[in-house]
């Protein structure tokens, strides 16, 4: 613990000695440290916050994506080149007649020190930093505060003229690709129609290709196949019922009599009415129509041949003529299958007479079904683009209001004068101790007789005490003064700093 002591007591007395050293390492250091903060000019912060409300009066489909996107739009544009070129312009940054590399200097300035930080869905807030060294700390303040003022300003505008602008351009995009794919699609409705002109017989009729026209036909005998089979099992229930049924009920015979007649002449005066509308024998309601009279005539013929013992019974009537509609249903189902299945013989063996011819008329109906979707689509987005521009035009689309104006600010944001004042005289006081520290252990000098002992490895008999006269004592009394003053006027200069860093602050305020 001794020597411990003894060693802080050596290092102490070593810079001791070299107390002028110390004093002019730390005026030195003190110096250029403080004029490099001089040089450091002043950063001024202002802030605002900014609520952006969206009109959500049309659906999101015709808004074109909903609210969210456009918000995060409207983040990225509140600081675009166009709109910051336009502050800087304002704010005095841009002299007149600026050059292009003026400009996107000054561009890239204002982008570095404004940040839109978003606080909730549509609140933002903005931050705008300036520290030019050719301006006062008053018009640093001034102009943090004016750059936003001047961008919010600009954003307003430009939202406002944008959103209409922007309709109108849209609208007119539109039309063009619109008059485009209608050309197109007249051109390839000319070849198809030059096309089935010139092949006439070998391209089967209806819309859409022949394979198409295939797959579908497929598709509906699927479904014939299905209600055939139920069909018939109605029919074979209806037989069933029939064949368990009396025809006639014992009574007072002929009160029922002639009724299949009557329902026979019902049918066939419907019969000549189909035929007089043009309907032919192969059409479904005729078929189905046939057969009920068919039917119909078997029990007129029963009828006549019934006696008069008995009255017909009514539900056996009323179950044949079940029957025979059931009859006519299968009949017609079973017919629309053949013509279904004659139809896919009929256009296969098109196919593979005239492989070429079928394909490239899928071809072009194909490529006319391809134009005439994009048709109708561009259609459709000029109708919700025209939409949106009549709601931008008669209401405001985008609302933006001013939470908070521009903060004016009255004091520094950065640098930390008072804080890095302090730090360079701390560190002018530690150059300066540990330059004489340093120059103590360069030279071989030992301050005392135990030092000297051990580096030299030999016994050391006794020390002289420096002897200190009074004219001596007189003289290092003044240096000590001397010292003093200098001490003193190092940390009095870093004292009227920081009275001039406030008062500095106070008038900027």
């Amino acid at each position: 613990m001794n020597s411990l002591y003894d060693e802080f007591r050596v290092a102490l007395h070593s810079v001791w000695t070299r107390r002028w050293l110390v004093l002019a390492v730390a005026w030195g250091i003190c110096i250029l440290g403080w004029l490099a903060i001089a040089s450091i000019p002043n950063r001024y912060d202002s802030r605002a916050r900014l609520l952006v409300d969206i009109n959500e009066i049309l659906p999101d489909e015709v808004q074109g994506g909903g609210g969210r996107p456009q918000l995060d739009q409207i983040r990225e544009t509140l600081t675009s080149a166009r709109n910051l070129e336009k502050v800087a312009a304002t704010t005095g940054l841009l002299p007149a007649g600026a050059n292009e590399r003026e400009k996107a200097s000054a561009v890239a300035m204002l982008q570095k020190n404004i940040k839109v930080i978003p606080q909730q869905d549509n609140i933002f807030e903005i931050t705008s930093s300036v520290a030019v060294g050719s301006l006062s700390d008053a018009d640093n303040a001034k102009l943090a505060s004016g750059v936003l003022d001047s961008l919010i300003t600009v954003f307003r505008d430009d939202q406002l003229r944008g959103g209409r602008m922007n309709a109108r351009e849209s609208l007119k995009f539109l039309d063009a690709q619109i008059a485009d794919r209608e050309k197109a699609l007249r051109e390839v409705e000319a070849r198809r129609g030059a096309f089935e002109a010139q092949n006439i017989g070998m391209i089967p009729g209806g819309t859409g290709s022949p394979a198409q026209r295939v797959e579908a036909a497929r598709a509906e005998l699927s479904q014939l196949d299905s209600q055939i089979v139920s069909a018939q099992a109605q029919l074979a229930a209806a037989n069933g019922q029939l064949a368990s049924t009396p025809q006639s009920i014992p009574g007072g015979g002929g009160v029922g009599g002639g009724v299949a007649r009557q329902q026979l002449a019902g049918a066939q005066n419907e019969l000549s009415s189909m035929r007089a509308r043009g309907l032919t024998d192969a059409h479904p309601d005729v078929i189905a129509l046939k057969s009920q009279i068919a039917s119909l005539k078997a029990m007129a013929d029963r009828e006549g041949t019934g006696g008069g013992g008995g009255m017909q019974n009514p539900a056996y009537a009323s179950l044949a003529a079940m029957r025979a509609e059931r009859q006519a249903t299968v009949s017609a189902l079973s017919a629309r299958k053949s013509q279904l299945m004659g139809d896919i013989a009929k256009i296969t063996a098109q196919q593979i007479q005239n492989p070429g011819i079928a394909a490239e008329y899928d071809r072009i109906n194909g490529e006319y079904t391809a134009f005439k979707a994009q048709y109708d689509k561009l259609l459709a987005q000029r109708e919700q683009v025209r939409l949106r521009g009549d709601v931008q035009t008669e209401t405001d689309a985008i609302k933006i209001e001013l939470l908070d104006p521009p903060s004016k600010p009255t004091s520094p944001a950065a640098p930390n004068r008072p804080l890095f004042l302090t730090l360079v005289l701390l560190a002018g006081i530690g150059g300066g101790v540990g330059a004489a520290f340093g120059l103590s252990q360069i030279r071989t000098s030992y301050s005392t007789a135990s030092k000297l002992e051990r580096a030299s490895g030999l016994p050391v008999i006794g020390s002289i005490t420096e002897v200190v006269t009074p004219e001596r004592h007189l003289d290092r009394r003044k240096k000590l003064v001397w010292l003093a003053g200098g001490g003193g006027a190092l940390v009095g200069l870093y004292a009227l700093l920081l009275v001039a860093e406030f008062i500095q602050r106070g008038m900027v305020a």
